[in-house]
This record gives C-alpha cells, structure tokens and sequence, in this order.
C-alpha cells in the first residue's frame, strides 16, 4: 500500500494529513475553510486516493497560513506514498469542463518542483475564499512533493466553475501519473535512473 501520515505544527498552523493513493475516493477533512474542504474531497474523488486532513490555523488572521500549509503537508504525504516511482506512468493530464468552464492539468513526477499556473479567476472572491490561495495550495505542493505542475483554466465566467474545474484536473491527472504500468514493473521512468 501507497500510504503516508505526515503532520505538521508551526506557530500559524497544525495540520495532519493521512493519503492512500491506493484507495477508492474516501475522505475525512477538517480544515475549517470549508471551500478548501469542497475542492480536496475533488482531488479524493477523482484522484481515486483515500484523504483525511485535520487542521487548525490562525484563521482569526484569515485561510492564507492554514491553506498553504495544508498544500505542503499534503505534498510531504505524497512524496512519501508515492514512494522510489518505480513501475509508474510518471506523467499524467486531464481536461475537465464544468458548464461554461474548463481547465487543463499537466503534471510529471519529475522530482523537480515547479509551477506553471494560468488561472484568471473572475472573481477575488469565492463566497469566503480568497481566490489567491488556489496558487498557494498548488505552490505549496509542487514544493514538497517535487512535481512539475501545469495548470490553465481555459475559459470560465463563474469563480466556483473555474477552481472546481481545476481541482478535479488536478485529482484525475496525479491518479494517472501514478498509476503502475505493467510494461513498466519495476523499472525507473527516467533515462537518468532516479526521480
């Protein structure tokens, strides 16, 4: 099994993240922002990876530290369930439409962060949710799960439609890149011999 725990306590934050990119999609999250809530159970569900998140931020201040956090934590989780990445696809993308919105998602398990993210919200604000904080969930777990991540959201009118759109992106493309290739058993993706 795929599986890691992995928490986090600073002065802004504790969070605990438990992963099984193995799972079916089953979720337990308490982050208290609860659109971030909505948009990691995206990931889960898609993703087909069980995820339970627990945190507590400073979020009297507001979602920024507890968000961004919860990036990090969940990508130190990732980069250990994932494992040496031996026998997987390694690279994996999706296109995802909801109604009038639509985003692409594009991302290698290179060992190498980076983050290409071309997202225009229409709005600055999603009900309560600061919109800016999409970019630091995704930068956050670029850092420490050591992936290359693309993500443009190619059309949208409604702010909800474009980051729900990007988070199931997101879920269906790592479930693609992580999944074991038969042809592939035991063999490193890489000409270099590591990732």
């Amino acid at each position: 099994m795929r599986t890691a725990q992995v928490t986090r306590n600073t002065l802004e934050t504790q969070v605990s993240v438990s992963l099984n990119l193995d799972g079916n999609g089953q979720v337990k999250l308490a982050s208290g922002v609860p659109f971030l809530d909505h948009m990691l159970d995206q990931i889960a569900r898609h993703g087909l990876m069980d995820l339970d998140v627990s945190a507590k931020g400073d979020l009297h201040i507001d979602a920024h530290h507890t968000v961004e956090d919860i990036g990090i934590t969940l990508g130190q989780a990732f980069a250990q369930a994932i494992g040496d990445k031996k026998g997987v696809r390694r690279y994996g993308h999706a296109y995802v439409p909801l109604d009038e919105a639509l985003s692409r998602v594009v991302l290698d398990l290179s060992g190498r962060p980076g983050l290409v993210f071309e997202v225009d919200f229409t709005r600055a604000r999603i009900g309560e949710f600061d919109a800016d904080l999409v970019r630091e969930f995704f930068q956050g777990f670029v850092n420490h799960a050591g992936v290359t991540l693309h993500v443009d959201c190619l059309r949208g009118v409604n702010a909800h439609h474009q980051a729900e759109t990007v988070f199931k992106a997101f879920g269906r493309a790592l479930r693609m890149a992580v999944e074991p290739d038969a042809r592939m058993a035991g063999v490193m993706p890489s000409t270099k011999g590591s990732l």
